[in-house]
């Protein structure tokens, strides 16, 4: 008996090239999105659970679209013959992507209760930050005869109306980065009436500890400020003092013990408290940032005191914003990623509820599968959210 022919007959060299090509793509595309999105759900799993919620919590919709390629991708080498490996891979791929578009629709619902003018545009287009630039630049301060500088961003003048304003301190650790990290947050408070002055301040080297200089360049910063009010347009009764990750650390230790009495300028007058205070994803103990040891938290801590909690207890104590948790304290702005590693959701919760316990206005803010710096990504929707939060924060009068 004749065996029944194939009316298409054995593939081309061409089609067996584009099935080979396809599947080689599809199968690198699937390991990456699949790596991503479970690590984005479970940041527990190893090197999945660093790059998971970095990459799938700032850009969900464009994991999505890498998904859904590489499910067309093995689809086609299906069709091609790879019948059990394309339908395998095809499957698994739209899972990924209903799982990153999962994560966007919960970031979506977060941004919508935060009451964010929510761009898809941004959030498709702008990966980094923007391309922003001060309205002036000015320096406030020359110790050790080294000139520190602010970025100042302003917004429109308003006839008869005082704008409030925030004085931002950079991340980096205690050691790197520079106030322009802080453009894209500076350029989008200044368009929707908000101030505001991003700082430089002395960074931290090996053999250069700076637990005792970049307090006192706040005070500095903040001081400047607060002279100038009257020739920015400032209301001096509503100027904040914050910073991101090891800048918000900073910025809380400063304000509280500006606060408390704890510390005077180094030259000239003290300033005035702030009248609040903001700490996106900051270390709130330093000697805890010594002891998780997660993505350098130790190095920077030793770098910024110059040694280890064993060898100067005292200067750890100082410059973490624990240990100045008293009554009467400025109202603070906490906002933190639900995945952070290093500043802990958990750990930043606490120190909030130590706050709320001795009647210090707080707020906390606990972003879905955000990790630390969430807000590089200028457009995601994460990054909107806390922007918005960050705005309502600062504008809403609390007198």
């Amino acid at each position: 008996m004749t065996p029944p022919r194939n009316p298409a007959g054995p593939a081309s060299w061409p089609t067996r090239i584009l099935r080979g090509i396809s599947a080689v793509l599809a199968s690198f595309l699937a390991f990456l999105v699949l790596a991503i999105v479970l690590g984005a759900y479970f940041p527990a799993i190893p090197k999945a659970g660093v790059i998971g919620p970095v990459l799938g919590g700032q850009y969900p919709f464009h994991i999505a679209l890498i998904a859904l390629v590489a499910a067309v991708l093995a689809a086609l080498a299906w069709r091609g013959g790879l019948v059990r490996w394309g339908r395998t891979v095809t499957v698994l791929t739209t899972l990924c992507a209903v799982g990153a578009l999962a994560i966007g629709g919960i970031q979506f619902r977060a941004a919508q209760n935060a009451g964010t003018d929510i761009s898809f545009g941004e959030a498709f287009s702008e990966l980094g930050y923007p391309a922003a630039k001060p309205d002036a630049t000015k320096t406030y301060a020359s110790p050790e005869g080294k000139p520190l500088q602010v970025d100042a961003y302003l917004p429109a003048n308003t006839p008869g109306q005082k704008a409030p304003a925030v004085v931002l301190a950079h991340a980096g650790g205690f050691h790197t980065f520079d106030k322009s990290d802080l453009r894209g947050t500076g350029r989008w408070l200044a368009d929707h009436g908000v101030a505001v002055f991003a700082v430089d301040y002395r960074l931290a080297a090996p053999d250069r500890p700076t637990w005792d200089k970049a307090p006192q360049d706040l005070v500095s910063a903040l001081s400047w400020v607060q002279k100038n009010a009257d020739a920015y347009g400032i209301d001096s009764s509503r100027i904040s003092l914050g910073g991101m990750s090891a800048g918000g650390t900073l910025a809380m230790n400063t304000a509280y013990r500006l606060h408390n009495g704890t510390i005077k300028a180094a030259d000239g007058a003290t300033p005035q408290a702030p009248a609040s205070v903001i700490g996106f994803y900051p270390g709130t103990d330093v000697t805890q940032m010594w002891k998780d040891d997660v993505a350098g938290t130790r190095e920077a801590a030793e770098m910024y005191t110059g040694g280890t909690p064993k060898q100067y207890p005292d200067r750890y104590r100082e410059v973490s914003p624990t240990s100045d948790i008293h009554a009467g304290l400025p109202r603070t702005l906490l906002v933190v990623g639900d995945r952070d590693r290093s500043a802990r959701p958990e750990t930043v919760t606490a120190f909030g509820d130590a706050l709320k316990k001795k009647g210090v206005l707080t707020e906390v803010k606990e972003l879905p599968f955000a990790e630390h710096a969430f807000d590089d990504a200028y457009g995601s929707l994460t990054s909107q959210t806390s922007r918005q939060i960050l705005l309502h924060f600062l504008t809403e009068d609390k007198h």
